[in-house]
């Protein structure tokens, strides 16, 4: 079984120079950033150590990896080209700088580096024994193609070693320092060996180069002569480092020379093969035990994107036959139909991308801002980049693969800023931001596949810190500023590396960190601020329905009247907010309205001392009750009195009251006009499973809010009311958006102005559009 990426089924096999340079770019990108990620670990575990003792050799050593870290830009420098100088020596080329001095003795500390190297080659050989041994073989073949002898797979075990001891042996570290070093570094290497040798190996099948001795089976099993005799039973790791040659060379290693033709033994079954033939598609190699976590993902990632891409075919050729309700005119269409034009290379065709890079933003920008579709502009750029770099458009065009970069980076970019409430300033800095993303998707279709892809994870910050940012504030300016700055830098500097993405988004998500923390602090002002006034509400509701119960149909003298309403009633709203409604001051405020109201009676039958003496009794509920609405001791003091004298007459004139009117428990919406489309509370129109699913929803969960404007934004759930069940919603600065029920949010989504089909992140929901833009082409065309 062979190892092929099922999108590169069916690709031409490209010159084996620029498949070196290829396979060469791919290490050097995925193993460069290893040296820099050794020392914040072994930082915090030192630390660690040093919280629990004081041992000066571990201050020693936290001292050492801060000196570490101070040329860490050096060692990255050093580890990347001793990556690159294993690919020039693989086919042969001279290095510039390399030794040819014979081998010498090496100091003791060297050594000691020498078996450390030794053990971790081991320890890698042993844990990628069968994605080692098809590279070998696959390498084998290529150094045939190159008509080269065959050499050290370039990112062996034993070579990746030597790498590391090459970068770091002339740095002074202790003993025990060195083995938390080589041992960081094992870890670090597991977080990208695996797919590193999976895409290797991809890359190499996909060219033509099948090496898999299982493959070869059914042909011996019809009569063919064995390529080769059965392996030894040595294992895997014995047989990688059985070779004198290849241990004289790490030893070579320690003191920067390397010899001429580093072989790294290989089992006898691995030999090549004298005329590989074509394989058909096949599943992804298997994962080692070590990394089954990292591969699990990956199938299910490609397939999902194997199906984006079926979509897009559809599309595309649903445009070209002018099916699909685009507007993609003959000029800027996809023109890969016309059979005499060349398929351009793709050197070229990143040649073209690297000469635009950074042009085209007016038009981008048009583009973005609904004056036509976003692909169309790219290639419209790219056919005149092309006129420019002296390729003929009408004699050449795009391939496939290229045609999805360009078409999968269009719908992206316009999708996210649909999906985004992007004011112009934000348009313009993703129009700049355009061919470098066309750039890095032709290079690289992890960019759809990876949610840790360095440049997906800057767009999201963009997108996050741009989003309705109008820079009103001094924070908005500052993050508008940044965001340009970052921008600028990585359309200038992007090289098909993508450090640069890498740190413009750590640089920004730091900053987008602080409005993180604004963000929080602004949703719980806005949940305290709701929540506050639905309890002065409720609390005001309860003390008129209190009220009502104990008044209405009652014949009372406007001085009790008068006290019960304004009063009485202000008394029982302070205590059920300050207290609560099962507090025990409530039963307490309650008994003073019924002894009120049953002494207001009995005055009217004439019951004069008994009144007098239970009026005395209530004094200090009265005065409580008094204090308040504000009034002090001596004002209550001298309203008693005036109680007193209007309950001494019996004939005080008297009215029958009638019940007190409840308010109506109801949020005033400021800038939620949407709402209006809902219509009153007797008249929402909506479906009740949606108003079930939007009681089921959680604080955190996103969703998408069309305003009255008709544009789009994201929206999140921020808080729940406990009283109402009533749902706040925000922006991603925790800026109140909406306060509505679930019917009422049930009835926006009937009306096409809310939908609970969200991602958190930008990017994840601007693919989501994607996907569901092209299956409705894609239905439309079936």
């Amino acid at each position: 079984m062979s190892v092929q990426h099922p999108e590169m089924a069916g690709q031409s096999a490209i010159d084996p120079l620029r498949l070196i340079d290829e396979l060469k770019r791919i290490a050097v990108e995925q193993l460069g950033a290893v040296p820099g990620g050794l020392y914040r670990p072994i930082e915090e575990q030192l630390h660690e150590s040093l919280r629990t003792g004081s041992e000066s050799a571990q201050r020693k050593d936290l001292m050492a990896v801060l000196a570490l870290r101070q040329r860490g830009s050096g060692f990255v420098m050093k580890f990347r080209e001793l990556i690159g100088r294993s690919f020039d020596d693989f086919c042969g080329r001279a290095t510039v700088g390399r030794s040819d001095a014979p081998l010498g003795l090496v100091l003791e500390d060297d050594l000691d580096f020498h078996l450390a190297g030794q053990a971790l080659a081991e320890s890698i050989a042993s844990r990628y024994q069968r994605p080692l041994e098809m590279l070998g073989a696959r390498f084998d073949l290529l150094a045939a193609a190159l008509g080269v002898p065959g050499g050290a797979n370039p990112v062996g075990a034993l070579l990746l070693a030597n790498a590391f001891v090459q970068t770091f042996h002339e740095a002074e570290v202790s003993p025990s320092l060195r083995e938390m070093l080589f041992r960081q570094y094992e870890q670090e290497l597991a977080k990208v060996l695996g797919e590193l040798y999976g895409r290797l190996n991809t890359q190499l099948a996909a060219n033509g180069f099948h090496a898999d001795p299982r493959s070869e089976a059914p042909a011996q099993a019809a009569g063919q002569k064995p390529a080769a005799p059965p392996p030894s039973p040595l294992d895997a790791t014995s047989r990688i480092l059985a070779s004198q040659q290849a241990r004289a060379w790490l030893e070579a290693g320690i003191g920067g020379m390397a010899p001429e033709a580093p072989v790294q033994a290989r089992p006898a079954e691995s030999a090549p093969a004298p005329a590989p033939k074509p394989e058909p598609k096949a599943a992804p190699a298997t994962a080692t035990p070590a990394n089954a976590d990292m591969f699990r993902a990956a199938p299910a990632a490609r397939v999902q994107h194997q199906q984006l891409r079926d979509m897009l075919h559809a599309w595309r050729e649903g445009m070209l036959a002018g099916t699909s309700g685009g507007r993609v005119s003959g000029e800027h269409a996809p023109d890969r139909r016309l059979g005499e034009r060349r398929e351009l290379r793709p050197q070229e065709v990143r040649s073209v991308a690297s000469l635009l890079q950074g042009e085209g933003v007016r038009t981008f920008e048009a583009a973005l801002a609904g004056k036509g579709h976003l692909h169309e502009a790219i290639r419209e750029e790219m056919l005149e980049g092309a006129r420019r770099l002296g390729l003929d458009p009408d004699r050449t065009c795009l391939d496939p693969q290229h045609e999805d970069a360009i078409d999968l980076t269009g719908l992206l970019f316009e999708s996210m800023l649909r999906g985004n409430a992007m004011v112009q300033q934000a348009r313009r800095l993703f129009a700049r931001l355009v061919m470098s993303y066309v750039k890095v998707a032709l290079a690289d279709d992890s960019l759809f596949m990876r949610g840790d892809h360095p440049a997906r994870r800057l767009l999201d910050g963009l997108a996050i810190a741009c989003e309705g940012n109008e820079g009103t504030s001094p924070q908005e300016r500052e993050i508008l500023e940044r965001a340009d700055d970052i921008v600028e830098r990585v359309v200038s500097e992007y090289n098909e590396d993508l450090a640069i993405f890498e740190l413009a988004a750590e640089e920004l998500d730091s900053l987008l960190e602080q409005q993180r923390r604004r963000a929080d602090l602004a949703e719980r002002r806005a949940a305290e601020t709701i929540h506050g006034r639905e309890r002065l509400q409720h609390a005001r509701a309860e003390a008129a329905r209190e009220l009502s119960a104990r008044i209405a149909g009652r014949t009372l003298t406007p001085t009790v009247a008068h006290f019960l309403d304004r009063h009485w009633q202000h008394h029982l709203v302070q205590v059920l907010l300050r207290d609560g409604p099962d507090s025990d001051r409530r039963p307490r405020v309650l008994a003073l309205a019924d002894e009120l109201v049953a002494l207001d009676e009995a005055a009217a039958r004439r019951e004069g001392s008994a009144v007098a003496s239970r009026v005395l009794a209530l004094h200090s509920g009265l005065v409580e009750a008094l204090s308040s609405s504000g009034l002090d001791e001596q004002v209550a003091g001298e309203w008693m009195a005036g109680l007193a004298r209007t309950l001494a007459f019996p004939d005080a004139p008297r009215e029958t009251r009638t019940g007190v009117a409840v308010p109506e428990v109801v949020e005033e919406e400021a800038g939620a006009a949407v709402l209006q489309v809902a219509g009153g509370t007797d008249t929402l129109d909506f479906d009740p499973a949606v108003a079930e699913r939007m009681r089921s929803l959680h604080p955190g969960d996103w969703m998408r809010l069309t305003d009255e404007k008709g544009h789009e934004a994201a929206v999140k759930v921020a808080w729940i009311s406990p009283l109402t069940g009533r749902l706040l919603l925000v922006n991603r600065r925790g800026v109140r958006q909406l306060v509505a029920s679930p019917e009422q949010l049930a009835s926006l989504v009937r009306s096409g102005h809310l939908f609970a089909e969200a991602d958190e992140k930008p990017f994840d929901e601007a693919m989501r559009l994607v996907r569901q833009q092209l299956g409705r082409s894609a239905a439309r065309v079936a």
